[in-house]
């Protein structure tokens, strides 16, 4: 039964129900800030996987999840990057590892299904954290609220929204807020398989004209599959079967990893992009796929999505300090300011590798393969990409 009493005003209301909502909602109420969840009920089915570079993990960690997720991970320790364009000019082939930097792992890869159920579990049990089930239906923002209802009739008003709620996002939309929108002639397949030999905690990506085909390890002998097609490329296939799948994946990656047995149910997206002309408005923060989209190339969606949540939070909790709103116009300028070189780094860095698979123009051929040449022979560039590829060179960033 909706609540028929005039909603109690919180410091900050969060929507969305994806990990960056609800990631953004424990971050919050673990501040100290009154906050309330508005999101839907969490979809139990999700074959995909998600890559977390380690500050996205020491996010997690600090939240209070990442102790209940390591188990069902696996670590990525190297990353192969070979050019299967068989165009005239190839890239050699490039490994990047974590022993480099360090680290003992670059990160840990999961299932969305696994990260999802442990933070629906923590936001439940989360002191200072109210749920509402359900998607914003409504949003009116005033100089000292906003007011949000939902769709199961419950309000809730906060003096501060942050919108998670993904690129078609309401919040956005009723704030004014532009977007800038592209496609691409591609198609994500994705899927997971079991496969005979071991990954040893690999990440490979084969570069194809078509797009990256990638495997990412799982635990245990399974990987995670990304194959970047175009649209008929992708319907041929779905439309296999299962036999025949496993013979076309196993084809594609050269065997590396042995035979294959699907794993997985397959499914595939359109790919596309998008970029908000701004990250706030009046008592309003965008974070995540409601603030930028790009394809699932090198892992950088959900791990750009936290270092909003980081950014965010942070100008707000040295707001606390100065006893100020969270909703205060310098606040929300601040992490602005903090965000927006990151994002557009990203964004750019990943269109253009993406575009360069696609063309057959010879000096964008002739560009990426110094670049990969460069990656390979030349170890201190080679160390600026994986640091790059992980952390921006501002904000988050890795030691050593």
């Amino acid at each position: 039964m909706p609540d028929s009493s005039p909603p109690v005003t919180h410091d900050v209301v969060v929507v969305g129900g994806g990990p960056s909502g609800r990631i953004a909602a424990l971050r919050l109420a673990q501040l100290g800030l009154s906050t309330v969840l508005v999101a839907p009920e969490l979809q139990r089915v999700d074959g995909r996987t998600t890559a977390l570079w380690q500050k996205s993990i020491s996010l997690l960690d600090d939240i209070g999840v990442w102790a209940d997720l390591a188990g069902n991970t696996a670590p990525l320790k190297k990353m192969c990057m070979i050019d299967d364009t068989k165009r005239l000019i190839r890239a050699p082939e490039v490994v990047f590892d974590a022993s480099e930097l360090d680290l003992s792992e670059f990160g840990f890869n999961i299932l969305n299904s696994d990260l999802n159920k442990a933070l629906e579990e923590k936001c439940n049990s989360q002191s200072n954290l109210d749920c509402i089930i359900g998607s914003a239906e409504t949003v009116e923002y005033s100089e000292t609220v906003v007011d949000v209802q939902a769709s199961s009739g419950n309000q809730a008003r906060a003096r501060l929204a942050v919108a998670a709620d993904g690129r078609n996002s309401m919040l956005r939309q009723a704030a004014g807020i532009e977007v800038k929108t592209w496609s691409y002639p591609q198609e994500a397949v994705v899927l997971n398989v079991e496969h005979r030999l071991p990954h040893q905690s690999t990440s490979t990506e084969f570069h194809t004209r078509t797009g990256p085909f990638t495997l990412v390890p799982l635990p245990g002998r399974q990987s995670s599959v990304v194959c970047v097609e175009t649209a008929q490329g992708a319907r041929d296939l779905i439309s296999m079967a299962s036999t025949d799948l496993e013979l076309e994946l196993e084809k594609r990656a050269h065997s590396v990893l042995g035979s294959f047995k699907l794993a997985s149910e397959i499914q595939s997206f359109p790919l596309s992009g998008l970029n908000a002309h701004k990250l706030t408005g009046q008592r309003l923060a965008l974070v995540g796929e409601t603030a930028h989209v790009f394809p699932p190339i090198g892992a950088q969606g959900l791990n750009l999505s936290l270092r909003d949540i980081h950014d965010l939070t942070s100008v707000i909790q040295r707001g606390l300090l100065r006893h100020s709103d969270p909703g205060d116009p310098a606040i929300l300028m601040s992490y602005e300011q903090s965000r927006m070189r990151d994002i557009r780094l990203r964004t750019n860095a990943v269109d253009a590798l993406n575009k360069s698979l696609l063309t057959s123009f010879l000096p964008v051929q002739v560009a990426r393969s110094i670049g990969m040449y460069m990656a390979d022979r030349v170890g201190p560039f080679r160390r600026l990409l994986m640091r790059e590829g992980m952390a921006p060179s501002v904000g988050f960033r890795i030691p050593g």
